[in-house]
């Protein structure tokens, strides 16, 4: 059968057009998986989920954890900042307690009259003196006060005094007996002393207040028919009567 021009074209392009319908086709299921492939597919998909909220998870922790540890930085920082201030301010302190130490060497002395044991007192060269010492024995006691640069009005009660001294031609007995009065109600402590520079002579010391409204430190000691009474009248300068005051007074009995 012969067929026409027009009719061969026609053949032709039909059947062209049927081999690209099929390609289509199979080009459309390729793409389209199959059931059991979607399956393993969507289990794949699970792991791959974890893994990336994972992942997510820990760059949140290193974020978070690189910021607590810039905080902890800056708090070490000031911390330390904090520390170096406070070792220079105490190096400053100890460089200064040591130079006003350093400061009251060569001891001033001062001598009191014969009439009144020759009394020697041996007080920081830092410190002022005022005495008030009659030269023969009378009513009147050897009254001595002495602080740190300038002495202050000896008359006013409110002032503090680094050392007084007090020798009076009366019993020590009676004198001794106010301070046991005062131990009773709890307010000093006494116990007996006896100065290494002043063998044969037993007094008494005194640590609480000595005076009213001062806390302090006092030894009694009597001699001939006088009492001495020495003190300071602030626990500031304990350590000074403790060190200085006491290991190098001495009197003739």
């Amino acid at each position: 059968m012969r067929l026409r021009p027009g009719e061969f074209y026609a053949t032709i392009s039909g059947m062209g057009t049927m081999r690209t319908s099929r390609r289509l086709r199979r080009f459309a299921a390729w793409l389209s998986l199959p059931a059991d492939q979607a399956g393993i597919m969507n289990i794949l998909a699970i792991p791959l989920m974890l893994v990336t909220l994972a992942l997510f998870g820990v760059a949140g922790l290193a974020y978070y954890e690189y910021g607590q540890s810039q905080e902890n930085k800056s708090n070490l920082d000031q911390k330390i900042a904090v520390a170096v201030e406070a070792a220079k301010a105490e190096t400053i302190k100890q460089k200064d307690a040591a130079f006003a130490e350093k400061e009251k060497s060569p001891y001033l002395v001062w001598t009191g009259p014969a009439a009144y044991g020759s009394l020697k007192v041996q007080y920081p060269r830092t410190w002022s003196a005022y005495i008030d010492a009659p030269t023969t024995v009378n009513s009147r006691p050897v009254q001595g006060y002495f602080a740190p640069g300038q002495v202050p009005y000896i008359n006013d009660q409110n002032n503090t005094f680094a050392l007084r001294i007090y020798i009076v031609q009366q019993a020590y007995d009676g004198i001794v007996r106010q301070y046991q009065g005062k131990q009773r109600s709890g307010t000093v402590t006494i116990q007996p002393y006896q100065s290494p520079n002043i063998p044969g002579i037993v007094g008494v010391r005194v640590d609480g207040e000595v005076q009213p409204k001062k806390q302090g430190s006092m030894i009694i000691l009597p001699f001939r028919d006088k009492t001495l009474e020495m003190w300071t009248e602030s626990n500031d300068y304990k350590d000074d009567f403790n060190n200085i005051i006491l290991p190098n007074f001495s009197l003739v009995p």
